[in-house]
């Protein structure tokens, strides 16, 4: 059940529906998902967010769009966030990520899972060598 209430008729604030066309044009789509959907109950959150997310994954940079969307996804998985997790995975492999990718992307997020926990309950020291200042 979400906290906050689904607007009614959303894209009647223009300010509102600059974003979802935004979002729109971006993607190439006219889906707009429940995110951008009930990020609308405030309009300021709704084009932060979005301008955000924008120009992290939808514009070009040194990361190709499936690697950010594969890390988007692994980040997703280490909050769990269960929405996170659907739409990423469904966005890295529509951007071409393979079974076999994905697969191997889950032992890597596993296996980090678990060092970083073992990491955690021992306290280990970090080697000095690990300090970029040093």
């Amino acid at each position: 059940m979400a906290t906050v209430k689904l607007p009614d008729d959303p894209e009647a604030d223009p300010r509102i529906k600059a974003v979802f066309d935004d979002i729109r044009a971006t993607r190439g789509s006219d889906f707009i998902n429940n995110l951008w959907l009930y990020l609308a109950f405030d309009p300021q959150l709704l084009e932060e967010v979005w301008r955000d997310v924008r120009d992290v994954m939808a514009k070009p940079s040194l990361i190709d769009p499936k690697t950010k969307e594969m890390i988007y996804l692994a980040v997703s998985v280490a909050n769990a966030c269960t929405y996170c997790v659907h739409s990423h995975t469904a966005a890295a492999k529509a951007k071409g990520m393979s079974e076999a990718e994905h697969a191997e992307l889950l032992r890597i997020i596993t296996t980090a899972g678990r060092t970083n926990h073992l990491l955690n309950g021992m306290q280990v020291p970090v080697d000095d060598v690990f300090d970029a200042g040093g």
